[in-house]
């Protein structure tokens, strides 16, 4: 994603202040925080993907161990029945082979041999047959239940893992910066925050002059335009601060698309598009595996929420430092 202070721009500033050495010392500095930053937005969008699927299997789950509620339900109701077929059977001649075969441990036993038992009728066959086909439904179920239970706890330590993953590398660029001169910090500070306000002031310019954009394309770049300027936070989706995928999300929630809060779940949604065939509204992705997404604007560039320190700005729509173009998806 688009860096907020450019280490070109850095050295020569730095570089030209007196103690080029220590100016040196202060772009590698910058330029590690950069890297760590990138790599915590990395880490963040991960994070949004486990976020995504395990909301998704939570879903599921629910869903299947509501039908294991419901089938239980028919199983203790068939298992109401064939107590009161033994009842009958007891009342009118006591309990015959084809009752102590009812309730052994294993009813295809029973099942085998009920065609032969004279004292068991054929209503009370197909009850037993019932029973044991719900039971089996039943079994089915609750394994699907665990295999599921199994696969939620997966996703759960996964969002945990990429959630601290960010939140180390931010602070590790944190203890990198504290390590400096105060003066040192304030200077960089300073010229990151005027590279920040010529970004701006570049994007809004951009964003007045891209018009005639219609349809669904049209209401989401409209909306993502209008957010030039706000910060970036991890798993922000607005209405002041915003992640990547959490800006294409609401910007396409506007025009009636509903999308996942993830950039490597977006890139599978939607109708791929080649590069050389892009318009503006479609959404292109960077990294391998995704892990950016932006808005594309037209003429080589895009809208977008880069990374931590940064905001939303327009920006060029190519190779984003170490992350490259991976596609776009048109909806």
């Amino acid at each position: 994603m688009v860096l907020t202070l450019s280490f070109t721009t850095l050295m020569g500033a730095l570089v030209s202040a007196p103690g080029a050495d220590a100016a040196q010392s202060l772009a590698q500095v910058q330029a590690k925080v950069r890297q760590l930053e990138e790599e915590a937005t990395t880490a963040a969008e991960g994070a949004q993907e486990a976020k995504v699927k395990l909301a998704s299997l939570t879903r599921t789950l629910n869903g299947i161990q509501a039908q294991e509620k419901v089938q239980g339900a028919s199983v203790q109701s068939l298992s109401k029945s064939l107590n009161a077929i033994a009842i009958a059977q007891y009342k009118t001649g006591g309990i015959s082979q084809s009752l102590e075969l009812l309730f052994s441990s294993d009813p295809t036993l029973y099942l085998s041999a009920a065609g032969s038992l004279e004292s068991i009728t054929r209503k009370q066959s197909i009850a037993l047959r019932k029973y044991q086909a719900a039971k089996q439904r039943l079994n089915a179920t609750s394994l699907t239940v665990n295999d599921r239970l199994t696969l939620v706890k997966a996703a759960q330590k996964k969002l945990a893992a990429q959630s601290a993953k960010a939140q180390a590398k931010l602070a590790e660029a944190e203890s990198l910066l504290a390590k400096l001169k105060k003066e040192d910090r304030e200077r960089l500070a300073k010229l990151a925050e005027q590279e920040e306000d010529a970004d701006q002031k570049s994007s809004l310019a951009a964003a007045k002059a891209a018009q005639g954009v219609s349809g669904r394309a049209g209401k989401a770049l409209k909306f993502a335009l209008k957010q030039i300027g706000d910060r970036y936070v991890f798993g922000a989706d607005g209405l002041t601060y915003w992640d990547c995928s959490g800006l294409t999300m609401k910007a396409f929630a506007t025009a009636g698309v509903s999308l996942p809060h993830s950039s490597r779940a977006q890139s599978r949604m939607g109708k791929a598009v080649s590069r050389s065939q892009l318009k503006p509204g479609d959404l292109v992705f960077f990294g391998r595996p995704v892990s950016h997404v932006g808005i594309y604007l037209g003429g080589g560039k895009m809208v977008h929420a880069p990374r931590s320190g940064s905001r939303v700005k327009v920006a060029s729509a190519s190779n984003l430092g170490s992350k490259p173009y991976v596609g776009a998806r048109r909806f």
